[in-house]
């Protein structure tokens, strides 16, 4: 696609995610109530969406469970301010195998893997506006973990998504995740005007750099509306990049636990240095009733 500024641009803000990031700074939410809190302020603060996984309360690892997604979703939607909700699918793809002389069986810490329906359940009970497909499988950092999303499983989980009228944000780690992503869109499971976040620096996928980075933008077609976060030091780097590149952003504690050097960041402030720097660009921060209308979603209404 042609390089051409985007003037008018969403954030995204990614709130908590699943690494083992809650031991590693006070701000990073774990119980719904902290992450529902979390996700407002930085709708507050000038995010048109908020992107939102679960732990467990107590130990704050990663979890699947139906009622924290339900209490973050009602706690969400209750609130005194609008915000797009995207809601994580990409748990229970994980693959831990035993070692690289004994592969099989895999471990059973960290391996859980479940079938598309059930990885897409808690989307089927709170009808976010968006939810994630990860278009593709990767080795992650770890030495025997990988994440596992096969083309059978895109195609019933995207299938779902499009029938629940829940619009499906395309992950992409790689341009080969864009080459997919496209056939998923050719093959009718995938709405032609796709939404799709470019992942920069997450190991082993696309690296941070910026030709990769313009490798990905111009594997995105023409209709699709892109947006593009980084890992770490490069999170806020990358909120210029994308904005030049024609894109709009994510920043978050799933990405980046720093505001500035020895200084731990919360969401809020995260979003409100994004919105700065999009701004001192010349672009404008939109809203939630734009990012609906130029996405063509639906919004639904707090349970009664």
């Amino acid at each position: 696609m042609p390089l051409s500024m985007n003037k008018e641009v969403f954030i995204t803000c990614a709130v908590t995610g699943s690494g083992g990031t809650q031991d590693r700074s006070p701000h990073v939410p774990r119980s719904p109530k902290q992450i529902a809190d979390s996700a407002i302020a930085a709708a507050k603060a000038g995010a048109a969406v908020v992107h939102c996984h679960v732990r467990d309360p107590e130990t704050g690892a990663p979890s699947r469970k139906l009622e924290y997604y339900r209490e973050v979703t009602d706690r969400i939607r209750d609130a005194d301010v609008d915000v797009v909700l995207n809601l994580t699918a990409g748990m229970g793809g994980d693959m831990v195998f035993g070692g690289a002389n004994n592969p099989l069986p895999l471990s059973e810490a960290g391996t859980d893997m479940i079938g598309a329906e059930d990885r897409v359940a808690h989307v089927a009970e709170c009808l976010p506006e968006i939810c994630t497909l990860d278009c593709g499988t990767m080795n992650f950092a770890e030495a025997d973990y990988v994440m596992t999303n096969t083309p059978g499983m895109l195609q019933a989980m995207g299938k779902m998504m499009t029938d629940l009228g829940v619009k499906p944000e395309i992950e992409a780690f790689d341009t080969g995740h864009l080459w997919y992503a496209k056939q998923l869109v050719a093959d009718g499971i995938l709405e032609p005007d796709a939404l799709v976040q470019l992942c920069m620096g997450v190991p082993w996928g696309a690296p941070d750099d910026l030709n990769t980075f313009m490798a990905m933008v111009n594997n995105v077609p023409l209709e699709w509306t892109f947006s593009a976060f980084a890992l770490g030091r490069n999170q806020m780097a990358y909120v210029a990049a994308a904005v030049l590149a024609g894109g709009n952003v994510r920043v978050g504690l799933e990405d980046n636990l720093w505001l500035d050097k020895g200084v731990l960041a919360t969401n809020e402030q995260l979003v409100t240095r994004a919105k700065g720097i999009i701004e001192g660009m010349g672009a404008r921060v939109i809203g939630p009733a734009e990012v609906r209308e130029k996405l063509r979603l639906t919004k639904r209404a707090p349970r009664g």
